[in-house]
């Protein structure tokens, strides 16, 4: 087993999105003692964003392209063989302003490559990223599940959906800015989430 793990927070080892998929990693290899894992930190090393340098390079025809637009489509070349070579992904997604983080954004448009990752067909769109199971940490510091505040469960569902992936499970951990009680609720409700998801 192939796993992939995508940290998208800025604050480093403070994060609980990041150690919380760490904890749904840990919990996969007790179960699967032979997975690997590729882990890829969106707060440490950033992706660059998709800008009209980046769009030029993609659209320009391989053999036409610059040194420099060379070096720019394989840093997204290498964000897409990842999550082609995975067979679990597991995403780390904080809150900010009731959205993801910039990095995660930017990953998310790496890797979505017409006729690589999806592709259009006259039954409509194809996903590519087929086969894969998904688990996605959301911490937030309200309480925000089941609510219209809550955009980032629909989009991250509708965008894997796109690519393929529809096998998902949601981890939720809220309330982590309500004081300490609400904070060590939220983190142990979590880790109870991925025990009874992951079994060993």
């Amino acid at each position: 087993m192939k796993l992939l793990q995508i940290n998208s927070s800025i604050r480093s080892d403070a994060s609980h999105s990041n150690r919380l998929a760490s904890q749904v990693v840990t919990r996969l290899q007790a179960a699967h003692p032979d997975a690997t894992l590729v882990l890829r930190d969106l707060g440490h090393t950033p992706h660059p964003a998709l800008d009209g340098v980046a769009l030029q390079a993609l659209f320009t025809p391989a053999e036409q392209r610059t040194a420099e637009q060379q070096a720019r489509v394989a840093l997204d070349d290498a964000l897409i063989a990842e999550i082609q070579a995975a067979d679990v992904v597991v995403l780390g997604v904080p809150m900010y302003n009731f959205g993801i983080s910039a990095q995660l954004k930017s990953w998310i448009d790496a890797i979505s490559r017409a006729q690589v990752t999806f592709r259009y067909t006259a039954n409509g769109p194809e996903g590519l990223l087929t086969g894969k199971k998904v688990y996605v940490v959301l911490t937030r510091g309200g309480l925000y599940r089941n609510t219209p505040n809550d955009s980032q469960t629909p989009y991250l569902k509708s965008f894997l959906g796109f690519l393929g992936m529809s096998d998902v499970e949601f981890i939720f951990a809220e309330g982590l800015a309500m004081g300490p009680d609400a904070e060590a609720a939220a983190l142990t409700d979590a880790t109870q989430q991925i025990e009874t998801l992951i079994a060993i």
